[in-house]
């Protein structure tokens, strides 16, 4: 086992990124411990959000994770979130963020780079964020942690 930090581990993590087409975390995990870095589910997703890591579909239509160079313009939803939030509420298993005027497909953006459990997709307007959940459970802890990210300052 490598007893290398989170800046050894996070740089193993890009170069299996540049080496291998890693569908998910799970195999992205695996990928690690086999890199001498063992890790925890919570702390590979800090990683992958550090990284600022994205899932893409390939041109085979097989999803991978790819490099932050690609995707610079996605902002952390912990930056934009307490500044461009308004309000949430959920219906059935829908969740309506909405945001200050033209700032919806950002926020969207940002929440969709989450990947939040449960989380089917998002559709942005202007100042309205459409996010289509798994189920009612799922919308209503989604609205319950964007609450949270927005309080934060």
């Amino acid at each position: 086992m490598t007893s290398g930090g989170k800046r050894q581990r996070q740089s193993a993590l890009l170069e299996i990124i540049k080496e291998h087409r890693v569908p998910h975390q799970e195999a992205l995990r695996e990928l690690l411990a086999e890199a001498g870095f063992p890790v925890t589910q919570p702390t590979l997703s800090r990683d992958i959000r550090d990284l600022r890591l994205v899932k893409v579909t390939g041109a085979d239509g097989r999803p991978h994770y790819t490099l932050p160079e690609e995707w610079d313009h996605v902002p952390p939803l912990d930056s934009i979130l307490p500044t461009l939030f308004v309000a949430v509420e959920t219906v059935g298993n829908l969740a309506i963020v909405r945001t200050l005027n033209g700032a919806a497909q950002t926020v969207a953006s940002g929440i969709d780079w989450e990947e939040y459990e449960g989380l089917a997709g998002t559709i942005a307007g202007d100042d309205t964020v459409l996010l289509i959940l798994r189920d009612s459970e799922a919308a209503g802890e989604v609205a319950r942690a964007l609450t949270e990210l927005a309080r934060k300052a």
